[in-house]
């Protein structure tokens, strides 16, 4: 059987190691954010070209925040700088983006960008780009849960009407699958507040290597991985 017609339909990666990779070779940490920038546009056109349904990139997490001034001035630069440059390729690549977040505390230029972006890619029908920016899996969580209790004071919702699909609808991630398979490279273990409520069944891969020694090589071992395992969902298969 050709694994390809078990991959992933939504793959999700936390983009880790930028500042590592830049002082082992000792460099300034701005130089492994650009490096990891490189590798985020080779696996965005490697997701495109083997057909992935939905890409979801960790960018800037609210935690982030506690992070040097200047180095949250370079990250949010070089974001502006990556929007520019990549969106008509985006848009001939009939790429859809969605950002995940609270971009309303970002300065209003990287605001404006974003906005830019999003629209011109709206009505884009092939992989869906969603990039996690100021983004946290709790304070998602919370958003949520305040926006369905507004909804039940309205009058536009009841307690009875929830369940799983109908908190779903209040997350950023609405009408977008959970994620299959999610990676981290790094060597790090951990999910850092990352779509706390959509990965609760995902597959995970890790790898040793820093984002920017991150290839579409790699990508492809995770995914043929991915191919090889037996989601049970809580569940068995016939053979146990």
């Amino acid at each position: 059987m050709d694994n390809k017609t078990k991959y992933p339909r939504h793959v999700a990666v936390i983009m880790d190691g930028n500042g590592r990779w830049a002082r082992k070779r000792g460099l300034p940490r701005v130089q492994g954010h650009r490096a990891g920038v490189i590798a985020l546009k080779e696996i965005v056109k490697y997701s495109r070209r083997i057909g992935l349904e939905y890409l979801t990139l960790y960018a800037f997490s609210t935690e982030n925040w506690k992070r040097p001034e200047l180095e949250i001035k370079n990250l949010m630069n070089l974001l502006l700088e990556y929007l520019r440059n990549e969106l008509e390729e985006l848009k001939t690549n009939n790429i859809k983006l969605r950002i995940l977040g609270d971009s309303s505390q970002l300065q209003a230029e990287v605001q404006q960008q974003l906005i830019k972006a999003v629209t011109e890619t709206a009505n884009n029908d092939g992989m869906i780009l969603s990039v996690a920016i100021n983004y946290g899996g709790r304070d998602e969580i919370i958003r949520a849960v305040k926006h369905i209790v507004a909804d039940i004071c309205a009058g536009k919702a009841g307690i009875e009407d929830i369940d799983q699909k109908f908190f779903e609808e209040y997350l950023y991630t609405k009408g977008i699958p959970s994620p299959d398979l999610v990676i981290r490279p790094s060597g790090e273990l951990r999910i850092s507040n990352f779509l706390l409520w959509q990965i609760a069944y995902s597959e995970f891969w890790f790898s040793d290597c820093y984002w920017p020694d991150f290839t579409a090589e790699m990508f492809e071992k995770a995914l043929e991985d991915y191919a090889r395992r037996d989601r049970r969902y809580g569940g068995v298969n016939s053979a146990d």
